[in-house]
């Protein structure tokens, strides 16, 4: 897969348009991590922040961790197009979306861009954006994967197997996705997905 380079400017002198990259994988495989490698790694790099319908936490900031928006606004900003994905989250209780317009911008910028979504969320984005590179954040082993979700100790036995079963699907989609990277390494994952965020030859 071939993408346009993210940093160096066009004939015209303007930017070459960023490169979007799309993570994903499952819960407890280190994602968190990875974002916060990369972040570090590219300080240029535009992380896109998820608009939801649920209740800011205490020490949540709007716009930084999320922008948080009624039900209502949720509503318009589908009804405008202004979503690259969006799904149902808790059973439709709450609802979480990814905003087009800051995303497109920062790419216009030619700046490289990452989005974190859940596998229905990846499938979304490629849909409207075929440019797209998507990357399948995937467990050493499923052994291991268990281990790192029972360690954080935040879930229930029922949870934890919960999240395990969701896992095992999520595992077998992975060849839908341009790239899958194993996490048993977190400075190769990270140097990966700089490459792929800055090297026309990487993706």
């Amino acid at each position: 897969m071939t993408t346009s380079d993210a940093v160096t400017p066009d004939a015209t002198g303007r930017p070459a348009r960023g490169r979007l990259l799309v993570l994903a994988g499952p819960s407890g495989v280190g994602k968190s991590s990875v974002v916060r490698g990369l972040r570090s790694a590219l300080p240029e790099l535009y992380f896109s922040v998820s608009a939801t319908t649920r209740p800011a936490r205490p020490g949540e900031v709007d716009g930084r961790d999320y922008r948080f928006v009624s039900r209502e606004g949720f509503d318009a900003l589908i009804e405008r197009g202004e979503l690259l994905e969006w799904a149902e989250v808790h059973g439709g209780l709450q609802r979480s979306g990814t905003p087009r317009e800051p995303v497109e911008h920062a790419l216009a910028d030619g700046r490289p861009v990452l989005v974190e979504v859940d596998l229905q969320g990846a499938r979304s984005v490629k849909r409207v954006m075929a440019e797209a590179v998507t990357v399948f954040v995937a467990p050493p082993s499923m052994e291991e994967l268990a281990r790192r979700l029972t360690d954080r100790g935040t879930d229930t036995p029922e949870q934890r197997d919960r999240r395990l079963r969701t896992a095992i699907e999520e595992m077998a989609a992975q060849d839908e996705f341009d790239e899958v990277v194993v996490n048993d390494d977190l400075q190769a994952v990270v140097g990966r997905l700089v490459a792929l965020a800055v090297d026309r030859d990487a993706a």
